[in-house]
């Protein structure tokens, strides 16, 4: 029996406070592992290979004679592929490609007056270490996403890392997508030892150059590792579990809704699914919707547990204009529109991670082949976060080229400036390229 929790917003304010009392959230995790992860960090940073292959051991029941995938494995699992799941993989790095090219961002020179000159540039993060979970499931689109607008924005150094199986090596559908993207830096091991190898580096028995950024969705475990990491390498953002939230009124089509919120709670038991409406008949629907297609499902007892859980329900509103909020306060990985005018709805979703708008543009569809990616802010951080994309391998630098005449132009403001500040030091390194 499928029991979704139901929260009653109608009549209410739906301000900020009372959306960030009110709705549904999975308990955060991270605090109550970071003790651990950061013990097993320090031995991965002094133990090096040896704490890396000891950690995988205990954690993966896996005995590692080397970590690196040597590169003959990479052609055979790309030979030894199922042609469908190649042509599948294909297509989706190809439209991951075109909208890959179209976010590089270009240089840009702003002359301010004669002779001052400011650059911005757009600068390739050089070495960046791309993490692809294991787990529940296997993600070779998660290869894809992280990979892609990497080499988009001309990082020149790529590092997989993922979780060795029995075999001793990653999943070879990882390992084949990472051969058809030209990746041939791949790592056996997974959890928080990869990203303190990852940041770290190692330099005993096997050699890996530490990396300036990681990327890519994991457990709680990873992403307490990535969080406390962040001194030593740049990272995406700390994940949070999978959510997706759904905008519908009484258009909406019940089996769709439901279909869509099944899809999302498969991935694991903290996945969140929360359906906005303002139609009691669409929600009864829905409900009858999930008792005959849950037991139906291939991971019936994780999708009956994440349904029930404290981070689902189905938020009954007044009307649509009070469901945008619950959404905008909400501020999803994934928000779905499945409204009338939902382009126009949909446009007033400001925040969300990604933006799914009508019947046929379910999340499944940006998880492989929208050519959008996958790897999306979570737990409300869509407020202020943005998604995976090239921007995230960039950084932006500035170059300040001034001649003497535009120097003398703004030299008595930056002395004033700088006696305001107590700080005079700063404009005599100004006057004294003025004195005779």
């Amino acid at each position: 029996m499928v029991r979704v929790n139901i929260l009653d917003f109608r009549g209410e304010r739906l301000n900020k406070r009372f959306l960030k009392q009110r709705l549904p959230r999975a308990a955060e995790t991270h605090a109550d592992i970071e003790r651990r992860v950061a013990e097993l960090l320090a031995q991965v940073q002094a133990g090096g290979t040896r704490a890396v292959k000891e950690f995988t051991e205990r954690f993966d029941s896996v005995t590692l004679e080397s970590l690196r995938v040597p590169a003959s494995e990479l052609e055979r699992a790309e030979a030894e592929l199922d042609p469908s799941v190649k042509a599948a993989l294909v297509e989706s790095i190809s439209r991951a490609r075109k909208v890959a090219a179209d976010q590089r961002p270009t240089d840009v020179r702003t002359q301010l007056a004669s002779g001052a000159h400011v650059t911005t540039r757009h600068l390739p993060i050089e070495r960046v270490g791309l993490y692809v979970p294991g787990g529940l499931a296997v993600y070779p689109s998660t290869v894809v996403m992280n990979v892609v607008p990497a080499q988009a924005a001309g990082s020149a150094s790529l590092a997989i890392a993922s979780p060795p199986r029995s075999n001793g090596l990653p999943h070879p559908t990882v390992l084949a997508t990472a051969h058809i993207l030209g990746v041939d830096e791949v790592w056996a091991m997974g959890g928080a030892q990869a990203i303190g190898a990852l940041a770290y580096g190692l330099d005993d028995e096997e050699q890996l150059d530490p990396v300036d950024l990681i990327t890519g969705p994991g457990n709680a475990y990873v992403a307490a590792a990535k969080s406390l990491m962040r001194s030593q390498v740049g990272i995406d953002a700390v994940a949070g579990p999978t959510e997706i939230i759904i905008l519908a009124d009484a258009n909406a089509d019940p089996a769709f809704v439901a279909a869509d919120l099944i899809s999302q709670a498969e991935h694991d038991e903290l996945a969140a699914s929360v359906l906005v409406t303002d139609s009691t008949e669409l929600s009864e629907r829905v409900q009858v919707e999930l008792l005959t297609q849950v037991p139906a499902a291939a991971h019936e007892a994780r999708i009956n547990t994440a349904l029930s859980g404290q981070q689902s329900a189905i938020v009954l509103v007044d009307d649509i204009d009070a469901g945008i909020d619950v959404v905008n306060g909400y501020a999803g990985e994934h928000v779905e529109v499945h409204t009338a005018e939902a382009d126009t709805v949909a446009a007033r979703i400001t925040n969300g991670g990604a933006v799914f708008v009508g019947d046929w543009s379910p999340v499944s569809l940006g998880d492989y082949c929208a050519g959008s990616n996958h790897v999306l802010p979570t737990m409300g951080t869509a407020a202020h976060g943005s998604g995976l994309g090239v921007h995230s391998f960039i950084k932006v630098s500035q170059v300040i080229d001034y001649d003497r005449s535009a120097l003398a132009e703004v030299a008595d403001h930056i002395e004033v400036l700088a006696d305001s500040e107590q700080l005079p030091a700063h404009g005599r390194a100004v006057s004294i390229r003025f004195e005779e």
